[in-house]
């Protein structure tokens, strides 16, 4: 044990040093798995990080396949989407 106090050891700053590069490579280790279970785990989204986004027609098609809007009112809007609005007629 004479080399703690010697010039061949690590000196008196050599086992908080040891000590906190520990610490810091445990939470290297952590942070990393919770990143990769993170990166794992995210579902539907793409490589870039940003969820995937459905077009309107779409949501269009899946809101008249629930049942929400008959199938006049989803012809109705899918024209307004590929062709713009027409002018409102009164009957």
């Amino acid at each position: 044990m004479m080399w703690w106090y010697g010039n061949n050891g690590v000196g008196g700053w050599g086992f908080p040093l040891m000590m906190i590069g520990n610490v810091l490579f445990w939470v290297v280790i952590i942070i990393g798995l919770i990143a990769l279970i993170r990166y794992l785990g995210r579902g539907d989204r793409t490589t870039s990080g940003t969820t995937l986004r459905r077009t309107p027609e779409e949501l269009l098609a899946e809101r008249f396949a629930r049942g929400e809007i008959d199938e006049p009112e989803y012809r109705q809007r899918l024209d307004t989407l590929h062709h713009g609005p027409r002018p409102y007629v009164q009957p």
